[in-house]
């Protein structure tokens, strides 16, 4: 398909060390006040926000990065007393070219049910790198507060469904090559990983077809073939696995995203990392149902919470052991 070139590099083997790649700076975050403040409009790049789902438990704010343009927010769940929560920072997906946090709704209310506290980021549809560069950014943030969002002991995490499981890989990368800050873990849903949009399950899929809505999303997001060579634009290309946070994968099995997102798990694994996968066999609209906006029920909810809730049970045990 597409992106042919990018399947050339990838066989001829020439894809540099991470080591010789250039590190993103860390970024210095000016600290917004202690109440919330109201969220800035939406990036010029992202859809016009959508009136919230009524059974939303959350509330909006905006996080001042260095650059001094400040990231929307949502945060759902709160402090408990005497209790450290789970503290995430979550991506939604759209492609790369669509999306804005009431499509992240879906994923940040069950990973919310399922005991965390979650900082989902309204993160720049534009391309590599200022959607990582700011997700990056708001990671130190919520790590700065991680007391205050989650209570004392509070780990955090990463994760994101789609193009948003990208970033949240991206962003893994990131904290570990900074030596900052430490990941309790990240949370990969149908992750959007591999440029090339040649899978067998993304075939199955899109068929004959030789544009889609993945396809036209890395062109948005590549803005030359080289970027696939960062890790950071294309996390499955990075040569070195070592030193990331242990990992939760999830999947449908007619899913698009199955095979890279596999294929990635499958890599982890290989670099002695601690990988969970799932396959659900229901969820026949993955990854679309994930970032539905409005009432509706998610194929797989009570499932998908469930992995939720005992990958903070298992990666909590590994920090306190």
């Amino acid at each position: 398909m597409v992106f042919a070139g990018f399947i050339g590099l990838r066989a001829a083997g020439t894809f540099p060390s991470i080591a010789n790649l250039p590190a993103f700076p860390s970024q210095a975050i000016a600290m917004p006040p202690d109440a919330p403040r109201p969220a800035p409009q939406p990036h010029p790049a992202a859809a016009p926000a959508k009136a919230q789902p009524a059974a939303a438990r959350c509330v909006d704010s905006a996080i001042d990065l260095a650059s001094g343009e400040p990231v929307a927010v949502r945060m759902y769940g709160r402090k408990k007393a005497g209790h450290a929560s789970p503290l995430v920072v979550h991506f939604h997906g759209g492609a790369f070219v669509s999306g804005d946090l009431d499509n992240g709704h879906t994923v940040a209310h069950l990973l919310e049910g399922a005991g965390a506290v979650v900082v989902s980021v309204a993160y720049p549809l534009t391309p590599f790198p200022q959607p990582v560069d700011t997700g990056y950014g708001v990671l130190q943030w919520v790590h700065r507060h991680r007391t205050k969002l989650g209570g004392q002991g509070a780990l955090v995490y990463l994760a994101g469904e789609e193009a948003g499981g990208n970033l949240a890989a991206a962003v893994a990368l990131m904290a570990r090559d900074q030596a900052h800050p430490p990941l309790a873990g990240q949370i990969l849903l149908s992750p959007m990983l591999d440029p090339c949009v040649g899978s067998a399950s993304q075939r199955r899929t899109t068929g004959d077809a030789v544009d889609c809505k993945w396809v036209q999303g890395w062109r948005n997001f590549l803005r030359c073939p080289r970027d696939a060579e960062h890790p950071y634009a294309v996390p499955a290309s990075a040569h070195r696995l070592s030193g990331l946070p242990p990992t939760l994968v999830l999947v449908g099995d007619t899913d698009p995203m199955r095979d890279e997102a596999l294929a990635y798990a499958a890599r982890l694994h290989a670099a002695g990392l601690q990988v969970t996968q799932h396959v659900f066999a229901k969820a026949e609209k993955w990854p679309e149902q994930l970032l539905e906006t409005g009432p509706h029920e998610c194929p797989c909810a009570g499932a998908v919470q469930e992995e939720f809730r005992r990958f903070f049970e298992a990666t909590r045990c590994r920090e306190s052991s």
